[in-house]
């Protein structure tokens, strides 16, 4: 009895199957330059965060400035505490807005990178879908006949 050895043909078999490396090259520099624009909408975001963060802050305590000073009467206390709360409430309002402002910019530069990404990386999946395919059929042939080959080599050998 002949002893059946399908090792060389599952290594040729399994060799034949392409494996492209330009597509996932392709991805890969896609996903770069998606990561690297993502990147400066979230830089660019927290600048302009900074930016509103700091001008409260020195808004703020440009405003306790004024409650600190001495007055000569106690009713003017009660008017500077009322007045800093004003002033406060106005510049938490008004620098929140901003805030969601650059929010509103930082979710519409994401959706518009998104789909354009998705654009992208769908023509890229397609055309590698395409192209393994045909690799893929072709391999696939030539290693079914291989191995029909060697298994008549194989069943002609035993008898």
């Amino acid at each position: 009895m002949a002893k059946n050895d399908f090792t060389k043909v599952m290594q040729d078999m399994m060799g034949a199957f392409p494996v492209d490396t330009k597509a996932m090259q392709d991805v890969f520099k896609t996903q770069a330059a998606l990561g690297e624009k993502m990147s400066k909408v979230v830089l660019e975001a927290a600048e302009k965060s900074a930016e509103v963060s700091s001008k409260w802050t020195k808004s703020t305590l440009a405003k306790i400035g004024e409650v600190s000073t001495v007055k000569e009467e106690p009713a003017e206390y009660a008017k500077a505490y009322t007045d800093f709360a004003s002033a406060s409430a106005e510049m938490a309002a008004e620098h929140m807005a901003a805030f969601a402002e650059i929010a509103k910019r930082v979710q519409m530069d994401t959706v518009e990178l998104m789909l354009a990404a998705g654009k992208d990386m769908s023509a890229e999946a397609t055309a590698a879908v395409q192209k393994a395919t045909a690799d893929m059929t072709a391999a696939a042939k030539k290693a079914t006949d291989e191995v029909t080959a060697a298994a008549k080599k194989a069943g002609a050998a035993a008898k």
